[in-house]
């Protein structure tokens, strides 16, 4: 089983559109059961919210139902060690989790449109602006998605 956890800062915007994408994904790829996907923030000030209403709307219009099982949570110490692939939004989210994670783990840090081959790009935080930062940010989502599985699985079926 392969986990990935897509980090953002408050679990309530960026990677529950995350989560909920890749996971439609995995679902369209008969993937069930070879992939987990969960969403945190390195804030856990949301914890237990759903994701934003824009949000949900976007994702749901889309095709994207596993946005409501999203409930916002910060990212637990075991995090580190559960999750073979730990995917920040940003550089700041990226910076605070480089700070918590130990040494063995850091490996599994990366920046999401850097893992997924968009370039050191970010996702820009879309909570308060109008309803086109969402869009962009689900459009970014779903040129993600497929590249991140399709580089997760590479790189488990190459062995020394």
């Amino acid at each position: 089983m392969h986990r990935v956890l897509l980090v953002c800062m408050g679990n309530i915007c960026r990677s529950p559109l995350a989560s909920a994408v890749m996971q439609a994904e995995v679902v369209r790829r008969g993937l069930q059961g070879r992939v987990a996907v969960a969403s945190a923030g390195v804030y856990d000030g949301h914890a237990g919210e759903r994701a934003d209403g824009r949000a949900r709307r976007l994702a749901l219009d889309r095709g994207y139902p596993a946005i409501e099982t999203e409930r916002a949570r910060g990212v637990r110490d075991d995090d580190f060690e559960r999750f073979d692939l730990i995917l920040a939004m940003d550089h700041s989210n990226l910076r605070g989790l480089q700070r918590r994670c130990p040494e063995p783990h850091q490996h599994k840090l990366h920046l999401y449109l850097a893992y997924a081959g968009l370039g050191e790009r970010e996702v820009p935080d879309p909570y308060y602006g109008p309803i086109e930062g969402f869009e962009l940010v689900l459009g970014l989502c779903e040129q993600a998605s497929g590249a991140v599985l399709d580089r997760l699985l590479a790189s488990r079926t190459q062995t020394p």
